[in-house]
């Protein structure tokens, strides 16, 4: 299960409908949100490599276990993927929220989605973190080793901010992020590592950071020239990650004279999906 993206310039608004709960974005927002779709080429991949994975994982667990993508704020949808497989006669479903973090206003939402569209006489079971399993930090590792980050270089660890609100609730989210994070330098050997959060919405309550633009001005000011961001928050490329941190973040590193470069994105790790196939065969 993931967060879904339109196909399309013509869907943004029916799209951020969805994600606003049913309230319509303003002009304004349509036209930003077709502007940063459009500096990374018109569309997220974020279906496709879903579906990549997925695909992978199929080919993994054979065809005795029939796996299906579902999106929870577009097309496929999780209530369709769950009527599929109830026509194709599975009588119980494995969810997995492709957010290596558990957090209430993520994970949690995709567990209710997928709970409020159970077909009649189909059980279901989600997973609900993996933020520590060894398969994710050993995946996560090979993009760091392959980044090779230089002496001079800082890395940094970046996951999707949340409201502050929601963590002194106690949500274990950013407790599971720092985790993951010490877990990924301890297979690289780092001994300095900063973590920071990107996304962040537009809301007037405060973000849980530092803000990865607030942590690049922070470090210049101290000397640091080069960056390596870990988007460890995260399992594959969209926009996020293509414009948010290529992109967005990039421009604030050069406004600060700086550079600023990041670790390919997991997609389809062979490790990746060697670790989802585990998180199933747990289940099973």
């Amino acid at each position: 299960m993931a967060h879904g993206t339109p196909a399309s310039m013509d869907e943004m608004p029916e799209y951020l409908k969805l994600v606003r709960g049913g309230r319509p974005a303003s002009d304004e927002l349509v036209a930003e949100m077709r502007h940063n779709y459009q500096a990374i080429g018109g569309r997220s991949p974020l279906t496709d490599i879903t579906q990549a994975q997925a695909d992978a994982l199929q080919a993994r667990l054979g065809r005795e276990v029939p796996v299906a993508v579902g999106m929870r704020n577009w097309t496929p949808l999780i209530n369709d993927a769950l009527a599929g497989l109830a026509r194709a006669g599975v009588t119980r479903a494995i969810g997995i929220p492709l957010a290596p973090q558990f957090s209430t206003l993520s994970v949690q939402k995709y567990i209710d989605a997928a709970t409020a569209a159970l077909p009649a006489g189909m059980t279901f079971e989600a997973v609900e973190s993996f933020h520590a399993h060894p398969l994710l930090l050993d995946a996560f590792a090979e993009r760091v080793r392959a980044a090779a980050p230089k002496s001079d270089e800082l890395v940094v660890f970046t996951a999707h901010s949340l409201p502050k609100r929601v963590i002194d609730a106690g949500d274990p989210y950013a407790d599971e992020v720092a985790a993951t994070a010490q877990g990924v330098a301890a297979r690289t050997g780092l001994s300095r590592y900063e973590c920071a959060y990107q996304s962040a919405g537009r809301t007037p309550e405060p973000w849980i950071g530092p803000d990865l633009s607030e942590l690049i001005d922070e470090q210049s000011g101290k000397g640091v020239r080069k960056f390596l961001v870990v988007p460890i928050g995260f399992v594959c490329d969209h926009t996020e990650i293509l414009f948010d941190v290529d992109v967005q973040a990039a421009r604030t590193a050069r406004e600060f004279s700086t550079s600023l470069r990041r670790t390919e994105s997991l997609n389809t790790s062979p490790t990746f999906i060697a670790m989802l196939e585990q998180l199933v065969r747990q289940w099973l």
